[in-house]
């Protein structure tokens, strides 16, 4: 089994990760363990102190103590999420953090968003191989309900991403997008 720092290394160097034994029970084992932990999460009340602790051990590190969430959440890692200050995140959403998702500071996460690190190869012999890339979302952004952010998209800082939209490129600071595929719309008014 690989350790976790390899794995993090393979991820975040977004080194293809061939899914071969070795892999396969490494992925699994933190499957399970992140499994446990949104279980205990989602599945029993918790006060914001209690629900702070679970997410700190989930990702493996604090939160900040004005960080809120409110379940259900599921990922199916969890270890390599980074969040900044003040970040809500609303209920239903689902995270596939292995390339890594990045959350800047005052981030407004809407209901069941879904931010997606993984690709698989095109090749169908090859398609269990996994390919991260990191999501990106600066500070002071609002992700509107059922939004999907594919893998290796950063949102600018002040962005907002409309309700229901699929968002397969960058998206400019400051600026409104929404749509499937997710399109600027405007700028953000400054007044």
């Amino acid at each position: 089994m690989l350790e976790l720092d390899e794995l993090l290394a393979i991820f975040n160097e977004e080194k293809t990760l061939t899914m071969d034994e070795e892999a396969a029970l490494t992925c699994n084992y933190y499957s399970q363990e992140a499994q446990k932990i949104t279980c205990e999460l989602n599945n029993k009340y918790h006060d914001f102190d209690e629900i702070r602790e679970l997410f700190s051990k989930l990702i493996g590190k604090q939160v900040s103590d004005d960080f809120r969430v409110f379940p259900p959440f599921t990922t199916d890692f969890g270890k390599n999420i980074h969040l900044g200050k003040n970040v809500f995140i609303n209920s239903g959403c689902r995270f596939q953090d292995q390339g890594g998702i990045y959350i800047g500071d005052n981030v407004l996460v809407g209901h069941n968003v879904v931010l997606a690190t993984l690709n698989h190869d095109e090749n169908p012999k090859k398609r269990g191989n996994l390919i991260p890339a990191p999501i990106k979302i600066g500070n002071d952004v609002w992700i509107g309900s059922n939004v999907t952010i594919l893998s290796g998209v950063t949102i600018g800082e002040g962005a907002i991403v409309a309700a229901g939209a699929v968002v397969t490129k960058n998206v400019a600071e400051n600026t409104v997008v929404g749509g499937v595929p997710a399109r600027y719309i405007r700028d953000i008014r400054m007044d």
